[in-house]
C-alpha cells in the first residue's frame, strides 16, 4: 500500500532553515509528480509545492518563492522541501502528497514552528 513519511519539522527560530524529507513507498515513486502542502492552526489545508516525476519541473507557492526549495532522489523514493528565512507564519503541520490512481495519499505530516 502507498505510505509516505515526513520528516525533518522542529522548532526554529525566525530566519532559520529546516529541510523536510518525504519516503514514500508502495508506489512506482519515479512515475509520479510529488507535492508537499501545510496546515496552520485553523486554516485549511495548502498548497506548498510540486515536483514533477523526473525533477525536471518545480513549482513554488507565491508566499513562498525565493524561500523554499523541493527536490526529489528517485533512487532514494525521496522527496525534499528546503525552507530558508523562515517566517513565524510559516508554522504548520507540513505534509506530501501524491495521487496514485485517481486518489489522495497523505502522510501524518510533520510539525514546523518558528518562534523566538
Amino acid at each position: 500500500q502507498v505510505q509516505l513519511v515526513e520528516s525533518g519539522g522542529g522548532l526554529v527560530q525566525p530566519g532559520g532553515s529546516l529541510r523536510l524529507s518525504c519516503a514514500a513507498s508502495g508506489f512506482t515513486f519515479s512515475n509520479y509528480h510529488m507535492k508537499w502542502y501545510r496546515q496552520a492552526p485553523g486554516k485549511e489545508r495548502e498548497w506548498v509545492a510540486t515536483i514533477t516525476s523526473t525533477g525536471s519541473s518545480t513549482n513554488i507557492g507565491n508566499s513562498m518563492k525565493g524561500r523554499f526549495t523541493i527536490s526529489r532522489d528517485n533512487t532514494k523514493n525521496t522527496v525534499y522541501l528546503q525552507m530558508n528565512s523562515l517566517k513565524p507564519e510559516d508554522t504548520a503541520v507540513y505534509y506530501c502528497n501524491v495521487n496514485w490512481r485517481a486518489k489522495n495519499y497523505w502522510g501524518q505530516g510533520t510539525q514546523v514552528t518558528v518562534s523566538s
